[in-house]
């Protein structure tokens, strides 16, 4: 008995000591094991590197905090998790804490509100069930990143029109590291890439694009530029020219410059309207010739691989306008309709730049063809629905239409591309052409340009924000002020931005898919009385057995001992 009680303490004293060793060894040495099939608790090499740059401390101030339902709890969580992650792999560069924007009294609230819409984070309102019924909260899940006295939001809540809660909250929940690791892979490279908005060629007012603008501020300098007055000089500084619903014709000196810029490497954002036609008119005549625009671009995007139709969509999914469908007594009765040359564009690509984003709102789109080019690839992000009619132009369109019934099956076709991604080494429109008059800088372009991207939109109005007419001030981009809805407008430009203008293809860690295993619920229906029997009388059955087996035990080894 005396040799067995040593060679116990031997194996308990090797066990602490191991134990021991490995908690050592453990502060010394980083190193996590995922066993999950989709490998979600595991960081991309790509977020690992834009750690490993961190040279000074960064605070994550994180605003979800507080009394939630079940699902915003897990995403608190998730983001905790992730953090966690990201503070062993900078070296304890980064911290974190929670904070609770609706703590104090009204007062407090409201200020902390405004101070945080002001740096970029969006609230959301959450329907709470409590003891005394529903009530509204607002919340704002997102976070704030500080690092050398520079500050970026951060939002973290992915919202989806049409899908469960279940999926708006997975969707989140897989965004997390591409956000996360954007925003400090944007702190912490200090110069901001720049975007300039072309204007000269009577493209979307300051007025239109300053949420657009805005928007974009957070992680770059963005403003307008003149195609005319500015030098190359000043084009080799950009980083993505975005070309916003010109509507008057294109120089070929202007031309010439857009080419220049591509043939660098430069990126390039078309939101091009080929038609000319506008709800304001209608209202004013009750009816529009809809023509084709002379702006002078056709011969470039054939060139770079893409077509822009003069045509219009008609969609049954599309927004809605206010019209007036009759008068009771003195007062107009205004109504709202399905308008179907407004089309919502509901992203089905899951590429990263539209992967689980809310539907695109547009207005007067037209249909885009793609050309094989060799060098470019060619990949259609947005499409119509399966229920669309194509216009050719030119064609009189009235407000009357609204009053016509669409015949489903008269709709039913092929969706159709409004949005297209070329990317590659992209062909000169100049090669061997003439340089035009005017051009005061390089008389040469490469025939073919460094590698570069483009996104062409057959709809320039996804960038234009809606103005009340109450005081005249921009909403929000792709808030439809008649429906109150917020479309996807303004995440899809972000998602561009990031997408032209960053080169380590952080934007692919919108590709990480995490699975919701949820339980049947027709079989926790049908099956719950057994299903709570067993977990009931399960562990208790399990107690019993192991009781019994090792009275068995104790009776065999003990008696053996008494007979001997």
């Amino acid at each position: 008995m005396v040799n067995r009680k040593k060679t116990d303490l031997t194996y308990l004293a090797v066990f602490v000591l191991a134990l021991f060793l490995v908690n050592v060894a453990s502060s010394f040495v980083f190193e996590r094991f995922d066993f999950t099939a989709e490998k979600r608790y595991t960081l991309s090499e790509n977020t690992k590197s834009t750690l490993s740059q961190l040279r000074e401390p960064l605070q994550v101030t994180v605003y979800l905090e507080g009394d939630f339902p079940a699902g915003f709890k897990r995403l608190r969580n998730a983001t905790r998790d992730i953090l966690s992650d990201y503070r062993s792999y900078s070296n304890k560069n980064i911290s974190y804490h929670f904070v609770n924007p609706s703590s104090g009294n009204q007062q407090d609230q409201e200020q902390a509100y405004v101070d945080l819409v002001e740096k970029g984070l969006q609230p959301t309102n959450l329907t709470v069930d409590t003891e005394d019924g529903r009530t509204q909260k607002i919340i704002f899940p997102g976070a704030l990143i500080t690092y050398q006295g520079r500050q970026m939001a951060v939002n973290l809540f992915q919202s989806k029109m049409g899908a469960s809660p279940e999926d708006v909250l997975n969707n989140s929940i897989q965004n997390l590291e591409y956000a996360f690791t954007s925003a400090v892979r944007k702190i912490i490279s200090g110069g901001r890439p720049r975007v300039g908005f072309t204007e000269g060629n009577g493209e979307l007012s300051d007025l239109q694009l300053s949420d657009a603008m805005a928007s974009l501020q957070f992680g770059y300098e963005a403003g307008r530029v003149n195609l005319n007055a500015i030098t190359f000089e000043g084009l080799d500084k950009l980083k993505l020219l975005v070309i916003p619903k010109p509507d008057t014709e294109f120089t070929e000196t202007q031309k010439y410059k857009i080419d220049y810029f591509l043939m660098k490497g430069g990126s390039i954002l078309w939101a091009v309207d080929n038609v000319n036609a506008e709800l304001d008119s209608l209202r004013s005549a009750g009816s529009q010739l809809a023509f084709a625009k002379k702006l002078n671009l056709d011969d470039m995007l054939f060139k770079y691989g893409a077509r822009i139709n003069y045509n219009l969509v008609a969609d049954m999914s599309c927004a809605q306008i206010p019209l007036n469908v009759g008068n009771l007594g003195q007062q107009a009765q205004i109504q709202l309709v399905p308008w179907l040359f407004y089309p919502i564009f509901v992203p089905v690509s899951t590429h990263p730049l539209v992967k689980n984003l809310d539907g695109i709102r547009s207005e007067f789109a037209s249909t885009i063809d793609t050309i094989a080019v060799p060098g470019v690839k060619t990949q259609v992000i947005l499409s119509t629905s399966p229920f669309n009619r194509l216009l050719r132009v030119p064609s009189i369109i009235s407000l009357q239409m609204v009053e016509q019934e669409p015949d489903i099956e008269a709709f039913r076709s092929n969706p159709k591309p409004v949005g297209v991604l070329l990317e590659g080494t992209f062909p000169s429109v100049f090669s061997r052409r003439p340089v035009p008059a005017g051009i005061d800088g390089p008389q040469r372009i490469p025939e073919k340009s460094a590698p570069a991207k483009m996104v062409i939109i057959a709809d320039g109005d996804i960038l234009k924000s809606q103005i009340s007419s109450q005081d005249g001030s921009p909403f929000p981009l792709g808030f439809d002020r008649y429906t109150q809805q917020q479309f996807g407008n303004k995440n899809f430009l972000l998602n561009i931005a990031d997408y032209l203008t960053d080169d380590s293809g952080i934007i692919e860690l919108r590709n990480k898919e995490i699975k919701i295993r949820l339980l049947d619920k027709a079989r926790v229906k049908d099956e719950r009385l057994s299903w709570q029997l067993f977990n009931i009388l399960g562990p208790l059955g399990l107690i019993a057995v192991f009781a019994l087996i090792y009275h068995y035990y104790r009776k065999r080894k003990y008696g053996s001992l008494v007979t001997a």
